[in-house]
């Protein structure tokens, strides 16, 4: 009797260790930040096998913030288990250069021909050379994101142009170096073009963003963030984005009421930052109101020329939706209370976008 229950127990224990453990390590592990998943892997052996036979948990390489970081994308690249690699995470990694993408590249990783989203935000140590080397090798890439590197040029610009065919997400924020030339090569190359920033790109002129804004017309995010050189010339182009639904134009000073009155016919508008953008008044707010009815985020920070008047137009049009408005530093604007605003704007949660 006492073996039999003996036998019993240890089938019971096999069949939880070979069906559900496995299954609660998967739902569990694909939720635990991926250095948590590697701390797994030296649990024990079985841990090791039951989680490597997960090729889900492999798809995502996260060396965000990393030291080494160079040293360590190589070491993990080779791996068998990093094959079907989707997306590497770089950003602000530490030891990362040039020199680590080039031996990327001679080697001959074919996993990164699969690869669709590389973040190498604040890698301030790569330049052109690296560009050139790492999409050579990542032809199906979909999102790329270089934010904040100093040293990169057009010459990058064209190379994820000739090498990266299927771009809808490209982050350029920060990069000062970057001309119009380059936007003329993602006009030219990316009219399927999702998302887009250039914030802080300021270089630019009102004829390189025209070109994107002529071609590439499924945009739906624009990010011109601290970008004050642009005017009504190239703002009113904007209208031609038909399918826009998040436009940051944060220190906008050349944009008018008649650039934003243009910007207006973007009806699928969500969000919308104009704050600092000091030539705008009532009439450009009130043609936003009218036409973008779908807006949930609105700041108008320290706009001057706004008045009681915007906020009535827009209660008139977007109360049902707008959920965070700041209106702080307008000084024309007398209601701005939160109790003022809420009964303007009932579902209102965020006053206060900029400290």
């Amino acid at each position: 009797m006492a073996e039999a229950e003996a036998a019993t127990a240890t089938a019971t224990a096999t069949a939880w260790s070979r069906e559900t453990v496995p299954r609660v390590l998967e739902i569990v592990s694909t939720r635990l930040p991926q250095r948590d998943v590697y701390a797994l892997l030296l649990v024990s052996p079985w841990c090791y096998r039951s989680l490597l036979s997960h090729p889900a948990l492999w798809q995502v390489l996260d060396l965000h913030e990393m030291s080494q970081a160079g040293e360590r994308l190589i070491s993990a690249l080779s791996l068998a288990r990093y094959r079907q690699i989707k997306k590497i995470n770089l950003e602000f990694a530490r030891d990362i250069e040039d020199e680590h993408l080039i031996l990327l590249r001679s080697k001959g990783i074919e996993s990164l021909q699969g690869l669709e989203n590389l973040n190498l935000n604040g890698c301030q140590k790569i330049s052109d050379r690296g560009i050139e080397a790492i999409t050579s090798v990542c032809p199906k890439l979909r999102a790329f994101s270089v934010y904040w590197n100093v040293r990169i040029t057009d010459l990058s610009i064209k190379h994820i142009a000739e090498n990266c065919r299927h771009i809808i997400d490209l982050n350029l924020s920060g990069c000062k170096n970057i001309s119009d030339k380059s936007m003329h090569l993602i006009a030219e190359s990316y009219q399927e073009l999702e998302e887009l920033n250039i914030t802080r790109c300021i270089k630019l002129t009102d004829g390189g963003l025209q070109q994107i804004l002529l071609k590439c017309s499924s945009l739906q995010s624009l990010n011109l963030y601290a970008l004050s050189s642009f005017t009504d010339k190239a703002y009113e182009r904007i209208a031609l984005l038909a399918h826009l639904r998040f436009l940051d134009l944060c220190g906008a000073q050349n944009l008018s009421d008649q650039g934003l009155s243009c910007i207006a016919r973007c009806k699928d508008l969500v969000s919308l930052n104009l704050t600092w953008c000091v030539r705008v008044t009532d009439t450009g707010v009130m043609a936003i109101a009218q036409g973008c009815r779908s807006l949930e985020f609105l700041s108008l920070f320290g706009i001057v020329g706004v008045t009681d008047t915007s906020l009535q137009v827009l209660s008139e049009f977007c109360s049902n939706t707008l959920t965070t408005l700041d209106v702080n530093g307008c000084i024309g604007i007398k209601r701005r209370s939160r109790s003022g605003l809420l009964q303007l704007f009932p579902h209102l949660k965020c006053f206060k976008v900029h400290s």
